[in-house]
């Protein structure tokens, strides 16, 4: 790779479920852990991975009506654990792996899309650890109906990463990836709001081949200099 001048800018660990799923968790935060152990061999010390969904942090009263969740000073949400465990887990999980990237030097990114991004934010500030960040997708922000440009304000100092995907609406109730600069989503909005933040990391193409992958490279190059 050094003698072709290529860089990598993040790992991706695929998992089948989420961090707040009991089914095997074990296994899957060792295997977080060792593509973290890889990532700092290869270099970005930057792990991408989707945790699943932030959970709720409201519970319902007796008299069925919404009541926030006080956290507890140990940072547990004591009626959101007791009504749903996946709550702990979830907590649970992204601390130890939170921890771990404190120690070694790596971190964890959260991809982006399934989440209100001020939710997202307010949930990851509530851990005491520095290794927790955001992996920013547009398109899967705006195929879950978000605003990606005011996300990126939103994500500011936890914004770790990013992806360089197009969406686009195809019928009225439907939308779809696209190839990059074929989509809906304002690159030159996008580029100045980064700008805005003084976000340097990397900016990840990505395509279904080589072909889209270069247009797409091609295209970004328009504006980035």
């Amino acid at each position: 790779m050094r003698s072709h001048d290529l860089t990598v800018s993040a790992l991706k660990c695929p998992l089948r479920r989420g961090l707040d799923d009991a089914h095997d968790l074990e296994p899957r935060l060792e295997q977080i852990r060792l593509t973290m152990a890889l990532a700092f061999e290869l270099g970005p010390r930057l792990v991408i991975i989707q945790a699943g969904r932030i959970p709720e942090q409201t519970s319902r009263n007796r008299q069925g009506t919404v009541e926030a969740v006080s956290p507890l000073p140990d940072g547990r949400d004591s009626l959101a654990e007791k009504e749903d465990p996946r709550v702990a887990l979830m907590k649970d999980s992204l601390e130890a792996l939170g921890k771990h990237g404190d120690r070694t030097g790596v971190i964890v990114a959260l991809d982006t899309g399934h989440d209100e991004p001020a939710t997202l934010v307010a949930y990851l500030d509530r851990f005491d650890v520095g290794s927790l960040a955001v992996n920013f997708n547009p398109a899967n922000l705006i195929m879950n109906g978000f605003n990606p440009y005011a996300a990126v304000r939103t994500f500011g100092r936890r914004l770790a990463h990013a992806h360089a995907q197009d969406a686009r609406r195809t019928s009225p109730s439907k939308l779809a990836t696209v190839a990059l600069g074929h989509g809906d989503i304002d690159w030159m909005q996008l580029l100045a709001n980064f700008e805005e933040i003084e976000y340097r990391g990397a900016l990840t193409v990505l395509g279904a081949d080589q072909a889209e992958l270069a247009a797409g490279v091609s295209f970004l190059r328009r504006f980035v200099v």
